[in-house]
């Protein structure tokens, strides 16, 4: 991971370059090296920065903000929320297809792969990139934190008119790093089993965010192939 090397997207690349030349981002590449030593660490290093590399800094149109990947072997692909080809969709994206489904009538998809999300514009970033095999958190406050705010603020900062999906507390505590005059922040209940029923479904923001595209004269997001 050295910074030279880091295999993300040119256009991420250009405008990140104080982050990875950050003194915390020197201590997180010394922290994984040592990690990797030790334990299986998720998603696989081809994969840390699919979120980027999957949906370039200029294509972005929409921004959904998770917390760790997930933990469970071949779960994680680098993508909050989404996990790789042939792996059962967990509960969260479980009650996330649900209200796809009810809100705009798709049906709910066999894969939880959300890579044609990406395509299209979506950036799923979550807080932190890795995560300890079995784990879940043991990669927080390790650096990420730093570099994903970095993220955030530069998309806040050098774009506008994007929707910004803040689903629970943790993601809605993003929103202080987010200009609200520049673009539409949705907020929501966690897609969680213990929270669905409390405000996230219901929410719309699948059809809100068409909406939102659709008088900006962007394209709207197929959220099911």
């Amino acid at each position: 991971m050295e910074n030279n090397t880091v295999k993300i997207e040119s256009s991420w690349k250009n405008k990140l370059l104080p982050a990875f030349q950050a003194e915390s981002f020197s201590s997180l590449k010394n922290f994984l090296i040592e990690e990797k030593k030790k334990y299986t660490i998720y998603p696989t290093g081809n994969k840390m920065f699919s979120a980027f590399n999957l949906c370039s800094f200029d294509k972005t149109k929409v921004v959904i903000i998770g917390q760790d990947p997930y933990h469970g072997p071949n779960q994680a692909n680098g993508l909050c929320f989404s996990v790789s080809d042939g792996i059962n969709p967990p509960p969260s994206l479980k009650n996330i297809f649900k209200e796809i489904r009810d809100d705009i009538g798709d049906e709910i998809p066999h894969s939880g792969n959300l890579e044609h999300w990406a395509k299209q514009g979506v950036l799923m970033l979550n807080a932190t990139l890795t995560v300890r095999a079995k784990q879940a958190g043991s990669h927080q406050k390790k650096g990420w934190e730093q570099f994903t705010d970095f993220v955030i603020k530069t998309l806040s900062k050098d774009k506008e008119g994007l929707v910004f999906l803040l689903w629970g507390r943790f993601a809605q505590n993003k929103a202080e790093l987010i200009d609200s005059n520049k673009h539409h922040i949705l907020t929501a209940a966690h897609p969680s089993p213990f929270s669905a029923h409390s405000g996230f479904f219901g929410c719309k923001h699948f059809s809100k965010t068409n909406t939102i595209l659709s008088k900006q004269y962007q394209t709207q997001i197929k959220w099911c192939k």
